[in-house]
């Protein structure tokens, strides 16, 4: 694997243009992000500039371009509320502790190749959790849009809200609507060149400072200014009493990280024809996380709307993604003054556009008409998500759509299941296999299965297998199985011993394979004695179960019959 992402010059211009773009959009958001999380504009800023440079630089996504996002500012500001509320002094050093554990947590993801794990989520979950975040970011700047301080939690903002809504600042509410009024209404065209949060910003800023102006005691909440600079080192701080939370917190970041930067990155293989490498990919989004918490920044990951807009603008290299960051940089040590002024107001709007985006309208709309289990899941994991955590969201909801989906698998094994003693009924049994059968008169049990046979099809085998007790020989057809699970195979395992233990006669058709190796595996032959003699007063016509014996012993030839005396 290649430390450095695939950069090259050939497409410097469009690059050139593309992270321009980008961080044309990312500048308003970085700034809202900053603020929303309780750790200042500043640390939106810095997180922009740093992951979006070295997620670029080591990813293995081309034209992603990286940042501060919705799902991961929401685990943030949890996080830093909940370490400040507990210690003043430190707390704030202890939560960018945890954003670095969750970068190093992406890199070990990254070097364990588990990117191609990552999202193998159900939609049903990832569309509830990803929803449920929408909806944490709409209760959460539902206070500031009203004129108030977040309090930084969502059952303290619904608490408090009857307080805000009793005491709203009206000159908040209307700069926070006209904010929304412009990023929805903005034409698309004229969105192609100016990005509508950045007109909201210009435009609603400049709104506010002549309210200000005409009306001498509006009330307007601003941002104020932010430093210019660089960032200042953070050393790593660790609390042993606060250890199980922060290392909770920082695999929080790190999946979640992890599950919405390769999400972006299949949209951006999607727009871009270009393919990714997924473990690359979150190793250098750990390498971006981890050295945005020792400087201050905020967590970012693949952020799709700037990287549809990076594509879109010619950007195809990850040259376009460090421009970008280069471009924000800039922006730090030359403009902060200006964004001083910006209300709050504004940045809640921009907000609640961002929070009704990631909302996943489409499937919420049809999830009824496409499945009762899958819609009632889908509400479980955004409760969970907006009432409890993510992780907790993602695990419950991992494990019900496993269950789920293990029960239908299992059903669609037993239909494959086969318990046959006579030739009659629709079996799809060969000339010879019918022969045979109606030869014994029902003292050869056929056992037929196909396809793959995981541990949900053992109980069904058990179960079909108990409903039949009077047989002297038994053909245990794995022919059609493709592959065979652990569990399944010792329900063979078991039909087989019960067999000899009754002193019957044990065939096994195999093809060879993962199947044939399963049962060498095994070791069935354990169960084999040349010298074995069935007992014959058990028999109803010796000379008819030797008939049918040569028969099968004839088929041998013909096909991969095994018998455990001669099994191998």
């Amino acid at each position: 694997m290649n430390l450095i992402n695939k950069i090259h010059f050939r497409n410097w211009r469009g690059d050139l243009f593309g992270g321009l773009t980008a961080a044309i959009v990312a500048l308003p958001l970085a700034l809202a992000f900053g603020v929303a999380s309780g750790a200042g504009a500043i640390a939106g800023l810095y997180g922009s500039i740093i992951v979006g440079f070295f997620a670029a630089l080591f990813g293995g996504t081309p034209a992603q371009v990286s940042g501060p996002t919705g799902p991961m500012t929401v685990v943030v500001t949890t996080v830093i509320s909940t370490l400040m509320a507990r210690y003043p002094d430190t707390g704030l050093e202890i939560a960018f502790t945890v954003v670095m554990l969750g970068g190093l947590l992406q890199i070990l993801f990254g070097v364990m190749r588990l990117g191609q794990y990552i999202t193998l989520l159900p939609y049903t979950v990832i569309s509830g959790f990803m929803s449920g975040i929408g909806v944490i970011i709409i209760l959460l700047q539902l206070p500031p849009l009203l004129g108030h301080a977040g309090t930084g939690g969502v059952v303290t903002t619904l608490q408090q809200l009857p307080t805000y809504l009793s005491d709203p600042n009206w000159v908040a509410i209307g700069l926070g609507l006209l904010t929304l009024l412009i990023v929805f209404a903005t034409p698309t065209k004229l969105n192609r060149f100016l990005p509508s949060p950045l007109l909201a910003l210009v435009v609603v800023t400049i709104v506010s400072v002549v309210v200000v102006v005409v009306f001498k005691d509006a009330n307007v909440s601003r941002i104020g200014k932010i430093p210019s600079g660089l960032p200042t080192f953070r050393m790593p701080t660790f609390n042993i009493r606060e250890l199980a939370d922060m290392l909770r917190y920082g695999l929080m970041l790190g999946v979640l990280g992890a599950i919405d930067s390769l999400l972006t990155s299949l949209v951006a293989d999607n727009i871009s024809r270009t393919q990714h490498d997924s473990d690359k990919e979150l190793i250098g989004q750990g390498i971006g996380n981890m050295l945005a918490g020792l400087f201050g920044g905020l967590p970012g990951a693949g952020a799709t709307m700037r990287t549809v807009v990076n594509v879109q603008a010619g950007g195809k290299t990850p040259l376009s993604g460090m421009i970008h960051a280069l471009v924000l940089l800039l922006v730090v040590f030359w403009a902060s003054p200006l964004t001083a002024q910006i209300p709050n107001a504004v940045l809640a709007g921009l907000l609640l556009k961002v929070g009704i985006d990631i909302l996943d309208w489409g499937f919420i709309k049809r999830a009824p008409r496409l499945s009762l289990k899958g819609t009632g899941l889908m509400y479980l994991v955004l409760f969970l998500t907006v009432f409890v955590d993510l992780i907790t969201a993602v695990l419950v909801g991992a494990f019900i759509a496993n269950v789920l989906t293990i029960k239908r698998l299992s059903d669609v094994q037993s239909d494959n299941i086969q318990v046959i003693t006579d030739s009659t009924g629709n079996h799809n049994l060969t000339l010879a296999e019918q022969e045979i059968l109606t030869q014994a008169g029902g003292d050869i049990l056929l056992l037929k299965l196909g396809g793959p046979m995981s541990f949900g099809a053992a109980k069904s085998i058990s179960r079909r297998m108990s409903f039949v007790q009077n047989y002297q020989a038994i053909v245990l057809d794995l022919s059609e199985v493709s592959n065979i699970g652990i569990t399944a195979a010792l329900a063979i395992e078991s039909i087989v011993e019960d067999a000899i233990a009754h002193h019957r006669h044990v065939w096994m058709v195999v093809t060879p394979g993962q199947v044939e190796r399963r049962i060498t595996q095994l070791q069935l032959q354990r169960f084999c004695n040349p010298s074995h003699t069935q007992d014959k007063s058990s028999v109803k016509s010796s000379a008819q179960i030797s008939q049918v014996e040569s028969r099968l012993q004839a088929l041998t030839s013909a096909s991969n019959l095994i018998q455990p005396e001669s099994i191998v």
